[in-house]
């Protein structure tokens, strides 16, 4: 997981093991890291880890923000580098990040495969009573809404993950009825009497 460094003399070594969503950092002790600097505002700071990576945000500090001695509000933060919260210096050792996603138990929990239904749908194979709306584009299995691990995305986006192997899952479009050949589409609507002229 995404990890940074302080490196100031006296907080050096310390290691702060961001989690995912939004981190707070500062002085007070109702902070989620909290940094006991004069220097660090009671609420210093945000660092937002999301599956995209790890963003600094200011939230308006006494003493700023600061990367390669630029004040900032917002930046993207990479791996080795170091900004500062006044004036504690802080080393992005990481920004890895590993979405743990419940697995199922390959042999138990993939007994049967799914059961087609008249209509061409399918039914999950794991959930009985379930129409099977997702196929993992990686490993194929077709899964149910319950099966599908939904993880929200900044901007509104939805990942669909398959518990199986952690890859993408796309929804199962509706059956497409079997076209019919238009003389076929004749016989069964039309019937059309035909009369042979007799030559005299």
């Amino acid at each position: 997981m995404a990890r940074l460094v302080i490196k100031s003399q006296g907080l050096e070594r310390q290691v702060i093991e961001l989690n995912l969503g939004v981190n707070r950092l500062g002085r007070s002790p109702d902070c989620d890291f909290p940094i006991d600097h004069p220097t660090v505002s009671s609420l210093h700071c945000e660092v937002l880890l999301d599956n995209e990576g790890v963003t600094l945000r200011d939230c308006d500090s006494t003493n700023g923000t600061s990367i390669a001695g630029q004040m900032i509000n917002e930046a993207r933060l990479y791996s080795g580098q170091t900004f500062c919260l006044g004036d504690v210096e802080l080393l992005v050792e990481s920004t890895d990040v590993i979405i743990a996603i419940p697995k199922f138990d390959a042999v138990g929990d993939r007994p049967v495969p799914p059961a087609v239904l008249p209509d061409g749908s399918l039914m999950c194979p794991r959930h009985g009573n379930a129409h099977a709306t997702y196929q993992c584009t990686h490993c194929h299995e077709v899964l149910c809404e319950i099966c599908v691990h939904h993880v929200g995305r900044r901007g509104g986006k939805v990942l669909n993950l398959c518990p199986l192997c952690s890859h993408q899952c796309e929804p199962l479009g509706p059956a497409k009825p079997k076209k019919k050949s238009f003389m076929r589409f004749l016989r069964t609507t039309v019937k059309i009497p035909f009369t042979r002229h007799r030559s005299d």
